[in-house]
Parts: structure tokens; C-alpha cells; sequence
């Protein structure tokens, strides 16, 4: 499972100009579900996201998490994250097929709200417009595989 985590001060995603998910100061997760990935890597990653202090405090440090900022998240999933490049034509046979990677998505948005974060989410598989104000910028990318 991979993710893209960027600190943002604000985000949203619409679907044919319908919204379906804003958030203030947070987290906007780009989420990419892998081939034999499992439901405890979803929920690993949600841990590690959730928990991460990537904020600043009154010192200018990274030490405040999601929950000392009283952050939000919105998770987008992303299956683009594990195109292959070697062509100039990237191709995704790596990422899960829909069957396998939409539970585990929803696994992930699940262990969210178990941690105290119930995310606003796009929806699986549409084509979707994401806005955001990267804050920083921080972005964080985060792989189970490395964790």
C-alpha cells in the first residue's frame, strides 16, 4: 500500500461538480492499493498516517500530530501510484483490481474513524477533481513495504 500525505490547509474532491469531500487544516492521503496487499497493512498505514506530526508547534518543530491540531482528513484513492514507468506509456498491473483494492480502501477510511479521524473520501474508481493548499509544502510519501 502506498500513500501520498500532504499537510494541507485546505482540500476537497468533486465528482461532476458534485462535492463529496472538503476538509480544513489536515490531511489530504493519496491512497494506492497494491496486488497482495492485506487488511492489516490498511490498517498500519492508517495508524501511521493518523499519528504522524508533521505539524508545527510554537517552536517552528514538526512535533504536533493530526489530533493536537485538531486536523482533518480527506483520502483520495490512487491507483496511478503504482504505475510502472519503464515506458514512456506507464502501466498499472501492479495496482489491485477493483475486487481486491476497494475493500481494503474502505478498510483504511474504517481504521481512520476507529483512530479518531472519520475521513471525508472521494469516491473509488470515479474521475475526480482534488483541490488543495498544500501547507509548507509538506508532503510525505509512506509505502508498507518500507515500514
Amino acid at each position: 500500500m502506498r500513500a501520498v500525505v500532504q499537510r494541507v490547509t485546505q482540500a476537497s474532491v468533486t465528482v461532476d461538480g458534485e462535492l463529496l469531500g472538503r476538509i480544513g487544516k489536515g490531511f489530504l492521503i493519496l491512497l494506492g492499493v497494491a496486488d497482495g496487499d492485506t487488511r492489516q497493512m490498511a490498517e498500519k498505514m492508517a495508524d501511521k498516517i493518523c499519528r504522524l506530526r508533521i505539524f508545527e508547534d510554537e517552536n517552528g518543530k514538526t512535533n504536533l500530530s493530526l489530533e493536537d491540531v485538531e486536523g482533518e482528513l480527506l483520502v483520495v484513492s490512487q491507483f496511478t501510484l503504482y504505475a510502472d514507468t519503464k515506458s514512456r506509456r506507464p502501466g498499472f498491473t501492479g495496482a489491485a483490481k477493483p475486487d481486491v483494492a476497494i475493500p481494503l480502501y474502505e478498510a483504511f477510511l474504517s481504521e481512520c474513524a476507529r483512530l479518531g479521524f472519520p475521513p471525508q473520501h472521494g469516491r473509488f474508481g470515479a474521475d475526480m477533481q482534488v483541490y488543495s493548499v498544500n501547507d509548507g509544502p509538506v508532503t510525505i510519501l509512506l509505502d508498507t513495504d518500507l515500514m
